[in-house]
């Protein structure tokens, strides 16, 4: 495939990237928001840790939702910069789950990369080829 510039490329490079992990974090998210108000208490369990130890449903609802609509946000590239920040916020929480629970770095190292990844992309943005670009015509870069 050749490109007529960089810019072409790299955009094609960060479609590729949001349509994966975007499915991804949808098919991660989705058992969580079907899981209901007890699964939700189960993931929300993690904010203690923070010191948020109320409402734990509410805080594990927030996370199937971010992973789930997240996701989707990401792969549409719509809102993008708010769907990688409540991604990055939830990855770090994971990330801390697994820490505390005690899980070696195998445990937490896929929180942890996801986490990275969003960080980058809040900078990067979802480039030409996204929804964002369409509706907001760059205005959100």
């Amino acid at each position: 495939m050749i490109f007529t510039n960089r810019y072409q490329a790299s955009d094609l490079g960060l479609l590729l990237l949001r349509l994966g992990l975007g499915v991804m974090f949808m098919v991660h998210g989705l058992p969580k928001l079907a899981g209901g108000p007890t699964a939700w208490a189960g993931v929300g369990g993690v904010m203690a840790e923070v010191g948020l130890g109320f409402a734990p449903a509410f805080w594990g609802f927030l996370a199937a939702v971010a992973e789930f609509g997240g996701g989707l946000l990401l792969a549409a590239g719509l809102w993008f910069r708010a769907a990688c920040f409540f991604l990055l916020i939830t990855m770090i929480m994971a990330t801390i789950m697994h820490l505390s629970k005690g899980d070696g770095f195998s445990g937490y190292s896929h929180a942890l990369e996801a986490a990275f990844v969003f960080l980058g992309l809040l900078f990067v943005g979802p480039g030409r080829y996204s929804l964002d670009e369409r509706l907001y015509g760059g205005r959100l870069r």
